[in-house]
């Protein structure tokens, strides 16, 4: 018998290709590269949408959001819209502070879908990442957005921050409150500046927040303080609550929050570590508090909600709750919930409009 010759496997005619992103991951991963900071890499997003509609995690629908960044350079620790980067493939949860995506063409899209919502939907502009971290002073997308707003009339709009940046934007801000409901909050978490760097290693001081609120209420416009999130054992106390609702009320504010610390599963890691390494007589008490829950139990939000009322009725401030964020007007049927739960990932698609080329999109980013 004719010996039988070795031979190679015959290659497939249909082999199995790698599995290839999709969605806001295929978006993240064709994003170009703009510009580094400090362990920080900027990229250029090709987004669909800017505005993405929002929803609680028990189902209530609230208002429209505009994020126009994805990620946040502030670094906070708690911080829970870390998991918007697993969308995109990203699932170190430093990498939500380490690369920044710059959505392009925002005020473009804007303009378009404004076109199609209803004006007394309520809008809110920073609900999963800062307007104002620091690279908006060069890219300044949330002042194209601004700007946006400033030629229309019947909006309902709200703003969260926790940067001085948007003192820049005064004449916008004015422009905008004439002819629309604006509401702007600034987030001070506490007014202890030690405390407040070991938190949120990249954020404006809290002193120069509060100042911040003063300049903005100078200016006639309605501001008030978000004291979130309440962190249990560490700036959950009456005292430290009664020091934060006085500097508001010496601020000018017009009303004041405070809810307790919202602990996804995301954000986990991160939070304990820094609890370990900072406040380690607190770890069996958050491990019972969030071992299972990303909420407090219900007798301690009760608890706070009870000091936050007592603090905002010694110095005369407004009170204000998640159904409420925008306008100051609660919807029927809307529960108060923790102001934490309102966020939700964008939803960005393939692009509508063509994009320029990368160096032409950088100039256009940076320019001054």
């Amino acid at each position: 018998m004719a010996k039988l010759e070795s031979r190679a496997p015959t290659p497939s005619l249909f082999p199995i290709l790698p599995q290839q992103p999709a969605g806001i991951a295929r978006l993240a991963a064709e994003a170009v590269h703009t510009d580094d900071g400090h362990l920080i890499e900027f990229r250029a997003l090709t987004v669909r949408s800017v505005l993405n509609r929002s929803t609680s995690r028990r189902g209530l629908r609230f208002a429209y959001s505009i994020n126009p960044y994805r990620g946040c350079e502030f670094g906070c620790r708690y911080c829970y819209a870390r998991y918007t980067h697993e969308f995109m493939e990203l699932r170190d949860p430093a990498s939500f502070e380490r690369i920044i995506f710059l959505k392009q063409n925002a005020a473009w899209l804007l303009t378009q879908e404004l076109r199609h919502i209803d004006r007394a939907e309520e809008i809110a502009l920073g609900t999963a990442t800062d307007p104002y971290q620091p690279i908006e002073r060069r890219a300044r997308i949330t002042r194209s957005l601004l700007a946006v707003f400033s030629r229309e009339s019947g909006y309902r709009l709200g703003i969260v921050t926790k940067s001085k940046l948007i003192e820049r934007d005064i004449d916008l801000l004015q422009q905008i409150a004439r002819h629309n409901s604006l509401t702007v909050h600034i987030t001070i978490t506490t007014e202890d500046a030690r405390l407040a760097r070991l938190l949120e290693p990249r954020a404006p001081r809290p002193d120069l927040r509060f100042e911040a609120v003063r300049r903005l209420r100078d200016a006639g416009l309605r501001v008030g303080v978000l004291c979130c999130p309440l962190l249990p054992g560490i700036t959950d106390s009456e005292e430290a609550l009664d020091g934060m609702a006085r500097r508001a009320a010496e601020a000018g504010a017009c009303f004041f929050a405070a809810n307790p610390l919202f602990l996804k599963p995301c954000s986990r890691p991160t939070y304990l570590s820094f609890v370990r390494e900072h406040f380690p007589a607190l770890e069996a008490d958050y491990e019972k508090r969030y071992g299972h829950a990303d909420f407090v139990a219900k007798p301690y939000r009760e608890q706070m909600a009870r000091i936050v009322d007592r603090v905002c009725r010694r110095y005369g401030l407004g009170r204000r709750s998640v159904g409420e964020m925008m306008t100051g007007v609660t919807p029927p049927g809307v529960e108060h919930l923790p102001f934490e739960a309102i966020s939700q990932p964008d939803h960005e698609h393939a692009p509508r409009k063509p994009q320029a080329s990368a160096g032409a999109m950088q100039q256009r980013l940076f320019a001054s």
